[in-house]
C-alpha cells in the first residue's frame, strides 16, 4: 500500500527538553526532586484529566500550584521557567515542510486544551499540519484504538496508508495493531532514516 500520510506525536518527538537546568533549578528552589516536579506536571491525576478534556489546563495548573505551595503571583514565573527547558525539533519540522507537497501531515498528541494555541503563539507551526488531533479536544487518549481511527479518518486516508511516529512504545504497538505503519522514535536521525524507507522526501 502506498503511503499517503504521516502522523506525528508531539511531546518527545516534535518537542523535547533541550536544557534540564531551568527545571532542575525550579525543583531545587521548591525543595523537591525533579522527578516529583515532572510527575506533578505530566502524570498527576489533574494532568491525566486535562489530557482527556475532563478539566481545563487552567484547573490542572491550579492543582499543581496548590500541591507545590506557589502563590498565584508566582505561577507566571514558574511556568515561564519550567517551559524554557523545551524547544521544538527543528530538524523534523523541516522534514515536515518537505513532506507537505506530497503527503498529508497530522499531529496526534495526548495533550491539554491549550496545545493548539501554544503551537501557534510560541512556535507558529500549527499551519504545518493538515490536521491537529489533540486528546483534550476529542476526549480520548492514545493508546485507545479509536483515536488512531479518528486521526486517519480526518486525514482522509486508510490506516495502512499512514506512518505513525511516537516515542512511547505502548502507543506504537497499539497503532500497529490498528493497521498503521509505525516508527518508534528514539532520536531524530533514526526517525528520519526510518521514515525515508516509506516516503519520498523532496
Amino acid at each position: 500500500m502506498k503511503i499517503k500520510a504521516v502522523l506525528f506525536d508531539f511531546g518527545g518527538v516534535l518537542v523535547r527538553m533541550v536544557d534540564d537546568q531551568p527545571r532542575f533549578m525550579l525543583a531545587q528552589q521548591l525543595g523537591i526532586p525533579l522527578e516529583r516536579l515532572d510527575h506533578l506536571v505530566f502524570q498527576s491525576e489533574s494532568s491525566q484529566r486535562a489530557c482527556i478534556g475532563e478539566i481545563s489546563v487552567g484547573m490542572h495548573w491550579e492543582a499543581v500550584r496548590q500541591a507545590l505551595g506557589i502563590t498565584p503571583e508566582g505561577m507566571p514565573g514558574f511556568l515561564e521557567q519550567y517551559w524554557s527547558s523545551d524547544d521544538v525539533n527543528w530538524e523534523l519540522l523541516e522534514m515536515i515542510r518537505s513532506l507537505r507537497s506530497k503527503y498529508k501531515v497530522g499531529l496526534l498528541s495526548n495533550a491539554w486544551d491549550n496545545l493548539r494555541d501554544t503551537l501557534h503563539t510560541r512556535w507558529n507551526i500549527d499551519k504545518l499540519f493538515d490536521e491537529l488531533i489533540i486528546s483534550a479536544e476529542v476526549r480520548m487518549v492514545k493508546p485507545d484504538p479509536s483515536i488512531f481511527h479518528l486521526a486517519v479518518d480526518r486525514l482522509g486516508v486508510r490506516p495502512s496508508e499512514t506512518v505513525f511516529i511516537d516515542d512511547i512504545e505502548e502507543n506504537v504497538i497499539a497503532a500497529g495493531k490498528e493497521g498503521l505503519v509505525v516508527i518508534h522514535h528514539q532520536n531524530t536521525n533514526q526517525t528520519m532514516d526510518a521514515l525515508k524507507a516509506y516516503i519520498t522526501v523532496s
